[in-house]
């Protein structure tokens, strides 16, 4: 619900911006409030659409667009419904594709770009059959004048999703902490941008000069230069930069036509900067992904030999361990009776004894395992696994075990076995320090974007989390078990850290790069 209240306030005061560069049979040839209908979309899903569609109508009936009273309110609200519709399918139909094509347009940013061209053209040709089959609901009439509205209809909507939506998103993916705050940037590469951006200006004005008109191509070449050298930020504030420049001067009085014409130049160069950046970010981020595959590709290799080093090893000292436990018992059990200090020795080292045959019991079995190479793993279904393995532990020892909710789109490249065992092992290490108490695995994302830089870094985080008692008696063990997770962690190009506060909470956490993704 504030979601939807504050996209109500938002789009009412987007509407009426927008009033300043209105027209005949389109609504405006700036038309903001598509933006923010977009970032809410792509943010929330469409399963908002419902919820945005309620809320337009409530601002045209609070405005007095919509008249109830009249006798076309039906058609009226219908025109309201038609574009926020079509922003929601184009959406929708978007990220199903996204989620299932292995080519670089469904890499992250590469969707919501396609997105946010994609959702104007849609929402106007949804209103092509109203144009043509009833002009007189439209007041347009004639096949140049239909175009004509058709085409401003798209141009506003246009502009005001690739002027607002962008940073609308990395606003609210900062509020939410998915986001840090833009590093800062390159000296060189701002200069550069600023060259290049500002040739393109003086070749237009020197063309304007010797009398061949004020053509956009060269700064189309420059915001396009831009994109594809710096990435999808940098084209955005190119972006910004020449509207800054343009809409001021379509604000003032001037022809319809030469209004029309000045804003289809700039939503061009919107939407060439815009792709051009989003697929420098998309190529960046597969690059990343090629090489992150590449590292754990090694360090598997590096494992399989460690493991093999490993049993051999396992092998070759378990039988005298094995037979060293069975000693340390008979020892334990003969010398009960005699002197203390012999008792209290005898006993530490038949639990010592069985703790190292319990531990090798465990790597035999952890290195009997088959090694798969890297593959997709969605951490919902890593999470499952581990939930599984370390219930019964956990319930022997009156721990309630909490897995908080994952979400599906969280996935990275790794070894299911070789994971899951090292968040296992954080597991019964939590299992054991709280001492009957709770302990909640959670599995989150977290993200890095800098401006500046030619693409996004985002990373999981999976946390165990469990209250330790700081007067708890130490458990038995050689905390083997966090040296092999961190290992198998580091092997997959992560890191382990474990924190805990004043308030007795402790917390180990795991940080994985996330496989490239929609944005």
């Amino acid at each position: 619900m504030p979601w939807l209240i504050g996209y109500a306030l938002a789009f009412w005061a987007a509407h009426h911006v927008a009033a300043e560069w209105g027209g005949n049979g389109y609504y405006s040839l700036l038309y903001p409030a598509a933006g923010f209908r977009m970032a809410l979309l792509w943010r929330r899903g469409p399963r908002l659409l419902v919820g945005i569609i309620v809320a337009e109508l409530l601002v045209q009936l609070a405005t007095g667009i919509i008249d109830p009273t009249s006798p076309g309110w039906a058609i009226a609200v219908t025109g309201v419904i038609r574009p926020p519709l079509a922003y929601g399918l184009v959406v929708l139909l978007v990220r199903h594709l996204a989620n299932r094509a292995q080519t670089s347009l469904s890499v992250a940013p590469m969707p919501l770009g396609l997105a946010s061209v994609g959702a104007p053209v849609a929402a106007a040709l949804f209103a092509l059959p109203w144009s043509l089959l009833r002009p007189d609901l439209t007041g347009v009439t004639g096949l140049r004048e239909i175009v004509a509205s058709l085409t401003g209809f798209v141009v506003g909507d246009l502009l005001g999703v690739l002027l607002l939506t962008p940073p609308l998103l990395w606003l609210a993916d900062l509020a939410s902490g998915g986001a840090a705050r833009p590093a800062r940037p390159r000296i060189a590469a701002m200069a550069e941008a600023v060259l290049v951006l500002a040739a393109s200006f003086a070749s237009e004005a020197m063309l304007a000069t010797i009398g061949l008109g004020t053509p956009h191509t060269p700064v189309l070449l420059a915001v396009a230069w831009i994109g594809l050298r710096f990435g999808r930020t940098a084209s955005w504030l190119a972006i910004v930069a020449v509207a800054a420049v343009i809409l001021p001067q379509t604000a003032m009085p001037m022809r319809a036509d030469a209004r029309l014409a000045l804003h289809m130049s700039l939503a061009s160069i919107l939407v060439v900067g815009y792709l051009a950046g989003s697929f420098a970010d998309a190529q960046a981020r597969a690059r990343g992904d090629l090489q992150r595959r590449d590292r754990l590709l090694f360090q598997a290799e590096r494992l399989k030999t460690l493991r093999a080093m490993s049993v051999a090893v396992i092998h070759e000292i378990s039988q005298p361990l094995s037979t060293l436990a069975i000693e340390a018992r008979h020892l334990h059990e003969i010398t009960v009776s005699a002197d203390l200090e012999i008792a209290s020795t005898a006993a530490l080292i038949d639990r010592k004894a069985a703790a190292l045959s319990t531990l090798v019991r465990r790597l035999r079995r952890f290195g009997g395992r088959i090694v798969d190479e890297p593959t997709p793993l969605p951490l919902a279904t890593l999470i499952e696994t581990v939930a599984a393995l370390a219930h019964p532990e956990a319930k022997s020892r009156n721990v309630r075990l909490t897995i908080e909710p994952v979400d599906p789109d969280l996935v990275v490249l790794a070894q299911e076995v070789e994971l899951a065992q090292a968040i296992v092992n954080l597991v019964r290490n939590a299992v054991q320090a709280c001492g009957g108490g709770e302990v909640t695995v959670v599995a989150t994302r977290s993200g890095a974007v800098g401006i500046g830089a030619s693409g996004d870094s985002n990373e999981a985080r999976i946390t165990v989390a469990n209250r330790y008692r700081a007067d708890r008696a130490q458990q038995p063990g050689m905390g083997v078990g966090v040296l092999v997770a961190r290992a198998i962690v580091e092997a997959h190009g992560g890191t382990l850290t474990r924190t805990s506060d004043a308030a007795g909470m402790m917390r180990a956490t795991i940080s994985l790069p996330l496989l490239g993704e929609p944005e």
